[in-house]
């Protein structure tokens, strides 16, 4: 009887876990990038946490220039390898209610900037700052959390 009792008790939490959306207060998930000159959709980058620091790839091109297009501006590992798939985002680790410390691609320009990103209404959103040197000398894009419909 007590097992039962411990079977029932459990098995909402593992359910809920497998199928539960990602917390709003971490930035685990998937986001479409808005592009802060046009305020149009670019991509969804997928970010995620590996040893205690966050990475996001993007998983989803929205109108690209050419089809399949390639970093034809990035330098080293990433020169001309498909957008599609690559890290464009990684060495963040959180300070409080912010994360800090990595870097962000610019697949567009090829270059890679320091930033910071923090949730924004309620995590909803990620607001990411690209910069060079100083947070002031840089610009910030606003991410939009996708939320797929539960199943």
């Amino acid at each position: 009887m007590p097992v039962l009792l411990l079977i029932i008790a459990v098995l909402p939490l593992r359910v809920e876990a497998d199928g539960a959306p990602p917390a709003l207060n971490s930035p685990v998930g998937s986001w479409k990038t808005i592009d802060d000159k046009t305020g149009q959709a670019k991509a969804i980058v997928e970010v995620r946490e590996a040893n205690s620091e966050f990475e996001g790839r993007i998983v989803q091109l929205f109108n690209p220039p050419v089809p399949h297009p390639e970093c034809v501006k990035c330098a080293g590992a990433r020169k001309d390898q498909p957008v599609l798939g690559m890290q464009i985002l990684w060495g963040m680790r959180q300070t409080g209610g912010e994360w800090t410390g990595g870097h962000v691609l610019d697949p567009e320009n090829g270059n890679v900037y320091r930033c910071t990103f923090t949730l924004d209404n309620g995590g909803k959103e990620l607001r990411i700052r690209g910069y060079v040197g100083f947070s002031v000398f840089g610009r910030t894009e606003k991410w939009v959390r996708v939320e797929y419909p539960m199943e």
